[in-house]
């Protein structure tokens, strides 16, 4: 046990030699969660996470993207020793496919700034299914966990933002997260998870054109790359080599996605557990827009504004708030969510953003349509030099009565410079879960979950169901 690690909070140091390969340091970094004792914090946040996955999972499962898979998928389901979270029995890959689907698509699933990418989706919903089907306990599960948002997140910040350029980092990068959570569990070896880890690399996938416009099909990134994870270990597992250079290699990960990398600062010996350090969402929408909608809500807040009282709302926000959001698409409830004029309209008419912020209701409301061509996104060249390590918006809203407001938002509400209570976490549980499960059922998962470092017998997680 690397007991000064229990009190220093930092990730055990891997190999620095220069023959070692980046796989076979990333595979150490996973394997070496086996061996120390994480702090108690570490632990707590690693809990927090699997507490926010099943907020976003749980009505995820009953959307149009988990339920087409179920149902275009039906003959690998009925059998297997893992769930998905509508009830059905299927083999641990099919389970972390259907599972991570649905946890990213209410968009209310976490985020690590850094790196640009939800590491709970794919790492979670791979870890459940191998700890169903192998039987493994809570602990297990939580360490697995850790592992898999420790390679994932340091794999995504060396990246760097120029990766973000074209590709989605949940299905590239997650797909680490996966395959070290899952070889974990299966106790791999640091050859084999090498191996696992070098195969991941040539399955990382995920366009950015998928959320530019309709973005349907954008959930299945965080599934894909948590079916990616198992493929990966099955394919290791069985003896199958992959070259130990991917990630470095001239036509490796790092040279064909992206345009500065960093490896070396991705395997820095000193660096605290990222898991300590994630987003937690408090908005049912693309987090590129949190910091906007944060920033007028606070005016609100403040002045006591409607909408009748506006005359036009500037956004100064950073390139992928430019880029991504600063559209008029409300073509589907998924376009929407990637919309900050109908975002930031509807909040202020509604004053949130759940899960009903995209219903019919809500999307052809007259007031909300009213109000977004009032409402414009520029490009801040401040604010966009701190991405994508700080989420920041310049908010400018005019008054019909000629009052000008202004407010800069530094982080975004969830941040881990604004994050939310652990009570808060649990009235976000609360609030989604118990909209597709009894409330009963869904404060007994809820108090289990909060204590799963103790739980011996994972089968709790096994009778999770959702309702239509």
């Amino acid at each position: 046990m690397d007991t000064a690690n229990e009190h220093a909070g930092i990730v055990p140091a891997v190999s620095q030699t220069s023959t070692a390969s980046l796989a076979h340091r990333f595979a150490e970094l996973a394997i070496s969660q086996q061996y120390c004792s994480q702090p108690k914090d570490v632990i707590h946040a690693a809990k927090r996470c699997i507490v926010d996955w099943y907020s976003a999972a749980l009505p995820g499962a009953l959307g149009p993207e988990a339920r087409a898979l179920e149902s275009g998928l039906a003959d690998g389901l009925g059998f297997g020793n893992a769930m998905t979270l509508t009830g059905k029995r299927a083999p641990a890959r099919l389970a972390a496919l259907i599972n991570g689907t649905a946890s990213h698509a209410t968009e209310f699933d976490d985020i690590f700034a850094p790196a640009i990418y939800h590491p709970g989706s794919p790492t979670i919903a791979a870890a459940l299914a191998a700890a169903q089907a192998l039987n493994r306990t809570g602990q297990d599960l939580i360490i697995s966990v850790i592992a898999g948002y420790e390679v994932s997140t340091r794999i995504g910040k060396a990246m760097g933002r120029s990766h973000y350029k074209y590709w989605h980092n949940t299905g590239t990068v997650g797909t680490f997260g996966a395959t070290a959570a899952v070889g974990l569990l299966y106790d791999l070896d640091a050859k084999t998870m090498s191996n696992a880890l070098s195969t991941a690399a040539t399955m990382a996938a995920g366009l950015q054109q998928a959320f530019r416009g309709d973005a349907r099909i954008k959930p299945l990134h965080a599934g894909h790359a948590a079916d990616a994870g198992h493929v990966a270990v099955a394919s290791a597992q069985g003896g199958v080599t992959a070259p130990g250079d991917m990630f470095e290699g001239e036509c490796g990960l790092g040279q064909a996605m992206s345009a500065d990398v960093d490896w070396e600062a991705a395997l820095d010996e000193r660096q605290s557990y990222n898991i300590t350090r994630i987003t937690i969402k408090n908005h049912g929408c693309c987090g590129h827009i949190f910091a906007a909608l944060d920033g007028v809500l606070h005016l609100q807040k403040k002045h006591g504004f409607t909408a009748a009282d506006i005359a036009g709302i500037t956004i100064g926000g950073y390139s992928a708030t430019y880029n991504v959001t600063g559209n008029q698409c409300i073509d589907s409830p998924s376009a929407a969510r990637f919309c900050l004029p109908f975002i930031i309209a509807s909040g202020i008419v509604h004053k949130s953003i759940r899960l009903d912020a995209t219903s019919p209701e809500r999307m052809s409301d007259p007031v909300v349509l009213g109000l977004m061509p009032l409402i414009e996104v520029e490009l801040d060249s401040e604010i966009d030099a701190l991405f994508p390590e700080q989420r920041a918006a310049r908010v400018t809203i005019q008054l019909e009565d000629g009052t000008t407001l202004q407010h800069f938002q530094p982080h975004r509400v969830g941040d881990p410079e604004l994050p939310l209570s652990d009570a808060q976490l649990s009235d976000k549980f609360m609030e989604l879960a118990s909209a597709t499960m009894t409330n009963g059922d869904a404060e007994a998962l809820l108090q289990a979950l909060w204590s799963l470092e103790t739980v011996v017998d994972l089968g709790f997680t096994k009778s999770v169901k959702v309702h239509a």
